[in-house]
């Protein structure tokens, strides 16, 4: 009889224990990337992703076999867009993310709340969110502001590397500080701040720099994201954060999504990298011309070049220890997986597009994370400060 009452136990145990294989712990993990820049480059191009591409990193097709089930799509233009131009070009991004989603509606559907997301997992479509990478795309104005919301906007990245009149950036504080004409948030910014608030848009404090990021934490009343950071104290350059201000970001309740680009994984990889662009100075010039973005023909660039360029990317194992470090310093529930794909030239060996993200689940189960910790890595994490500033 006991044996009997022991039988279904054993059975449920037996069928746990075959099914804790690195991807089918991946597989039932809810993945969300908080940032690609693919739709940028679309533009460009005008590669449809919704279809199998051969470059880039991202295209509907490979996601599914990587296991994405969310992607924050990022709306961003450089610092040369401004009053009168930049709104327009973030539309102009949103509406193609839109006629995307019109194409295949049966692979991918926008959602704006956490509710939405896990409902769209459940229908076996990518849950597409979108999120503006720059101040500067709302020209000054609460109502684009507004505007941008209504259509979807999920985060705002209170700057790009470009300062705004109402925040300083990371590069800017960092390399033109003298020059500013204010550090940190003005009165304005923290009406912005608090607006955002309101709106439930979280504030992405990846770009600005470290006097207006306190000044946010100072001001904002929910949780605040890092979309796309690494440690500053594992590579010391101005777009990576320091361990008080992962610190400061946890208290608050945010979370930090861990960048994949090369150059602020591997604290070496600038410096192999300035000579390979020396060398190939002729060939960026001219296809920077063809392309009419610098970003785009520095990527094409290491297409070409792909033997070379792959001597320069750092191993898998420096991503992991970036993540490995994080979590050791602020918790498991303030990290997630922020790639940067489509917007850099340069990743990690092992990581070429989303059709890696098992490997990442791998090399975290290998050095003793366990089922739960990555759950809260690959989505949870991200799913608790979207309702947390959204309110569903």
């Amino acid at each position: 009889m006991k044996k009997l009452l022991l039988l279904p136990l054993l059975v449920l145990l037996l069928s746990k224990t075959q099914a804790q294989t690195p991807m089918e712990i991946h597989q039932r993990a809810i993945l969300v990337d908080t940032h690609n820049d693919v739709l940028s480059n679309e533009l460009i191009t005008h590669l449809d992703i919704g279809q199998l591409q051969t470059t880039g990193n991202l295209d509907l097709v490979r996601a599914k076999e990587g296991g994405l089930d969310a992607q924050v799509f990022s709306i961003w233009c450089g610092e040369d867009y401004g009053k009168g131009t930049a709104f327009a070009f973030a539309n102009r991004e949103i509406d193609s993310l839109y006629a995307l989603i019109a194409r295949y509606p049966g692979k991918i559907t926008l959602v704006r709340n956490s509710k939405e997301l896990q409902q769209a997992v459940k229908d076996n479509k990518m849950a597409a969110l979108i999120g503006v990478e720059g101040g500067h795309m709302i020209e000054d104005r609460m109502d684009y502001i507004d505007s941008l919301a209504k259509r979807g906007m999920r985060y705002l990245t209170l700057t790009w590397n470009n300062s705004t009149s109402w925040a300083s950036s990371a590069r800017d504080e960092t390399l033109h500080r003298s020059s500013l004409a204010h550090v940190g948030l003005t009165d304005y910014g923290k009406q912005i701040v608090r607006h955002l608030n309101d709106l439930g848009v979280m504030i992405d404090l990846s770009h600005p720099g470290e006097q207006t990021f306190y000044d946010v934490l100072a001001t904002t009343t929910k949780p605040v994201i890092a979309s796309h950071s690494c440690s500053y104290t594992l590579n010391p350059v101005f777009r990576n954060l320091k361990d008080d201000q992962l610190k400061a970001l946890a208290k608050n309740g945010g979370v930090v999504f861990v960048n994949f680009y090369s150059g602020f994984v591997d604290s070496t990889y600038g410096k192999k990298v300035a000579v390979f662009l020396h060398e190939h100075k002729r060939e960026l010039d001219s296809l920077t011309k063809i392309y009419h973005d610098h970003d785009l023909a520095n990527i094409r660039l290491n297409v070409i070049y792909k033997a070379e360029s792959d001597k320069l990317r750092p191993p898998l194992s420096m991503l992991i220890h970036e993540i490995d470090y994080m979590v050791k310093l602020i918790g498991v529930d303030h990290v997630g997986i922020g790639s940067d794909f489509d917007g850099a030239e340069s990743y990690p060996l092992g990581m070429d597009d989303v059709r890696d993200y098992p490997k990442i689940t791998a090399e975290l189960l290998k050095i003793g994370y366990t089922e739960k910790d990555i759950d809260k890595i690959l989505g949870g994490n991200f799913l608790r400060v979207l309702k947390a500033n959204t309110g569903n």
